[in-house]
């Protein structure tokens, strides 16, 4: 004790700066809210059931159609957007008694969870893998009360991700091995022997960054005015390390661990799940992508739309309702600027209401087309729309249908990321530098690959023989925006024609991988940028919402603002602008939205079940 009494004499500043830490925690922990309802006071999943084929049953769920006859009455929350993050937001709400109405302005629900069909082929446009879905991890756990634990995840291959750089024909292949982060760096070790001490220095920023994920979310929850405070001062350097992994670029640290450039792309090759350039990304952001797939990955057994189709039963409890071909045109304001409800152009002029507008539909969607201009600017994060709020990458898609099983055809359950080159910023400098023409004359410099036939165990008895391929390229805007405001299978035929030649480029890059495919391919579409909005509302035909860019994550106001209060009474953001891309950031998003509304920690529930479920296994 003498001692202690000592240091604080000698070192007064020290001392007082750890009490007022200690004082900073404490009002933070009484400060995040706690006193709404409860909707994970009990495991809800059961056994699951077998899965619905019939396509009339599965469309009475996923694609009610919108009539103002078939509206709730009395609702207590519109939600619009029926992606993961509308889904999320509803079925929590909806989980404590909650009369919630999802309005999608596509033909069926689900936004990027859906799934389409031609030509005996059912395509996932969307969801390719997802990691962490095991009941008893915060993400899996939480999933599994959203689907009352009626999705089944099937895992993919212990190599889930391969890593094919170089120029078609002559890559060399890095695999991404899940289970442990010790199994990933063995991986690793086998094509880079000599760069253990790089791999562990990674390694340890990866769980450093991770152990302080959480402050994302615990920013958002807890008011302002404190949070803001305790950023001013400096204290929160002092209560956590995130700040100095968010500030950091993902190049800022491969930079630091290795000069390799080849163990650089095979630690950042994934980046495509997020599409932002190594110098501009966060290094947070990435370490969260490489902790959520490190212990492996996972794909819904009967395809994406099995997620909605689970969720909407659960918002149908309390009264709600999912409803297709019901685009938002506006948000109804009064005239002190409180959101009220919906305005609906659906041959008719439709006007609902509610105590609570949801937007599932995007920061820049909500702000800049929904919200009446004299409204949105009042919002608290108006004022970072284009500068460090943007539309994300733009990005096209091949669909290819082809003839014969997984086994057959030798492709298997897992993902390919090729990459032409080692240097992935100059990649991403070319793309958005060159013009379509100048494109087309050179390599696709970067693509995801993927077999969702070969991922998904109910596959072969639903579409036998058949096997699906998706392929995802690094695209631009630009390079379709001529054909933004035209209609749907009407673009003309310059428009069919680009698109063609992208596809076809795009392919002949795939069969230099797999060039047993050549001749088995039974149907070939494409889908633009332009696709993406006419499906998504994506304002660029973006598919990540806004750009993962550095100061998204790791500028401290721009953390704290963009949250799902936004300063406008009766509107709340839901889903992934709010959180991160993906299923699960899309899902957190919704959970942090309905944290705020029912004035509860739900982060905090929903682990405290986790851990639970864990005790019982």
């Amino acid at each position: 004790m003498a001692a202690v009494q000592a240091f604080i004499v000698e070192h007064p500043y020290v001392a007082g700066s750890v009490a007022l830490v200690g004082v900073v925690i404490v009002l933070m922990r009484r400060m995040i809210p706690k006193s709404g309802p409860n909707p994970f006071r009990k495991d809800v999943s059961r056994a699951s059931r077998p899965i619905v084929t019939d396509k009339p049953a599965r469309n009475k769920v996923l694609k009610q159609g919108f009539s103002s006859k078939v509206v709730p009455q009395d609702l207590d929350a519109i939600v619009i957007g029926s992606g993961i993050g509308g889904l999320t937001a509803a079925a929590v709400l909806a989980k404590v008694g909650k009369k919630v109405l999802v309005l999608e302005q596509h033909d069926q629900a689900g936004g990027c969870c859906h799934t389409f069909e031609e030509m005996g082929y059912e395509f996932d446009p969307g969801i390719h893998y997802i990691g962490d879905m095991t009941s008893t991890r915060m993400v899996g756990c939480l999933f599994s009360q959203l689907t009352e634990g009626q999705v089944e995840w099937s895992p993919l291959e212990q190599e889930l991700d391969i890593l094919a750089l170089g120029e078609p024909g002559k890559q060399k292949f890095f695999p991404f091995v899940g289970g442990s982060r010790e199994a990933w760096k063995q991986g690793l070790l086998k094509n880079f022997p000599g760069e253990e001490a790089a791999l562990d220095k990674y390694i340890a920023k990866l769980k450093a960054a991770g152990a302080n994920s959480a402050v994302l979310f615990i920013v958002k929850l807890v008011p302002k005015p404190l949070v803001k405070f305790v950023i001013s001062t400096g204290l929160i350097n002092l209560l956590t390390s995130y700040f100095k992994y968010a500030s950091l670029s993902l190049q800022d640290v491969l930079d630091e661990v290795t000069d390799n450039k080849d163990l650089q792309v095979a630690l950042a090759f994934n980046l495509g799940d997020y599409a932002t350039s190594p110098s501009k990304s966060s290094f947070f952001m990435h370490a969260l992508l490489t902790n959520h797939y490190t212990f492996g990955a996972f794909y819904p057994s009967g395809g994406a739309s099995e997620i909605p189709f689970h969720i909407i039963p659960v918002i149908e409890k309390s009264g709600g309702r999912v409803l297709v071909r019901a685009k938002v045109s506006h948000i109804i304001t009064d005239d002190n600027g409180r959101a009220i409800g919906v305005h609906i152009e659906k041959g008719e002029d439709v006007n609902i209401f509610a105590p609570l507008i949801i937007s599932d539909a995007g920061v820049i969607n909500t702000l800049q087309t929904l919200l009446p201009k004299q409204v949105a600017v009042k919002s608290s994060i108006y004022k970072y729309l284009g500068a460090e709020l943007q539309s994300g990458a733009a990005l096209i898609q091949v669909f290819v249908g082809l003839k014969g099983t997984p086994e057959e055809l030798g492709v298997k359950a897992q993902n390919i990321w090729a990459y032409t080159d080692n240097n992935i910023d100059e990649l991403f400098e070319k793309v958005s530098t060159q013009s379509a023409s100048e494109a087309l004359s050179s390599n696709v410099g970067g693509m995801f690959i993927s077999f969702p036939t070969a991922k998904d165990p109910t596959r072969e008895e639903r579409f036998p023989g058949k096997c699906a391929c998706t392929v995802v390229a690094f695209s631009k805007w630009e390079w379709f925006s001529d054909w933004e405001d035209t209609s749907q299978n009407k673009r003309g035929a310059e428009y069919e024609n680009l698109k063609k030649q992208f596809g076809e480029q795009i392919w002949s890059q795939v069969l230099a991988l797999y060039p047993q495919l050549k001749d088995k391919v039974e149907y070939f579409s494409v889908g633009s940028p332009v696709t993406s909005k006419h499906y998504l509302a994506s304002p660029k035909g973006e598919s990540y919402g806004l750009d993962h860019c550095r100061a998204r994550f790791a500028s401290p106001n721009l953390v704290v603002d963009l949250r799902p209060d936004i300063g406008i009474p009766g509107l709340y953001l839901t889903g992934q602008d709010i959180a991160t891309a993906g299923l699960a950031g899309g899902m957190l998003g919704g959970l942090a939205c309905v944290s705020q509304i029912l004035n509860r920690n739900l982060f905090g529930d929903i682990q405290k079940l986790a851990k639970s479920i864990a005790k019982k296994q």
